[in-house]
């Protein structure tokens, strides 16, 4: 880096080891002998390490073994049974979602039910099922996740039941399947 004297305007050449990544560096003048003190170009220390892709991706959620460990390997659904997200009430009306697999996410930009709703976090809360045994657990959102009037970390569901996140009411339904005619 070239610098200028401020006393007597001679050049002098700053070498990168003298100036490190100091914003300002004082340097001494080897015409006049006398000290200045010059502010050094700093380069951009942000760094891109992943570009985001241009088209946006489906997120469908977190992986059920980092919040229930062994126990995700024992979600199943029940055979013999269907089972179905209703939403009855909020941005979401009259959604209805058959459960095809035994960890669902309810979120408001990723998983796998979709609800867009301002009071709804990203990824909401879990719908999973242990054969017959349904459970709704929140994932961490800000609003929280209620059955009735009470705030849930996580309960057990039955037929019928609804929990609400955001402005939405979801009903929870189990039905046989019906058999397949011959």
């Amino acid at each position: 880096m070239q610098a200028t004297c401020s006393h007597c305007g001679a050049r002098s050449t700053l070498s990168d080891a003298q100036i490190g990544r100091h914003p300002r560096v004082q340097f001494r003048c080897a015409h006049c002998g006398k000290h200045t003190v010059v502010k050094t170009p700093q380069a951009d220390s942000t760094q891109v390490v992943h570009a985001a892709p241009a088209v946006a991706q489906f997120e469908s959620g977190p992986d059920p073994a980092a919040l229930l460990g062994t126990d995700a390997k024992n979600l199943s659904l029940p055979p013999g049974k269907n089972i179905a997200l209703a939403v009855l009430s909020g941005p979401a009306k009259g959604l209805v979602y058959a459960l095809e697999k035994p960890w669902v996410v309810l979120g408001r930009t990723a998983g796998d039910v979709l609800i867009d709703d301002p009071n709804v976090s990203r990824w909401h809360c879990a719908v999973e099922v242990k054969g017959d045994v349904v459970r709704v657990r929140d994932l961490d959102s800000t609003n929280g996740t209620f059955v009735g009037a009470e705030r849930i970390s996580a309960t057990e569901l039955r037929h019928l039941s609804e929990f609400r996140l955001g402005e939405s009411v979801v009903l929870l339904t189990i039905t046989a399947k019906l058999a397949v005619p011959r």
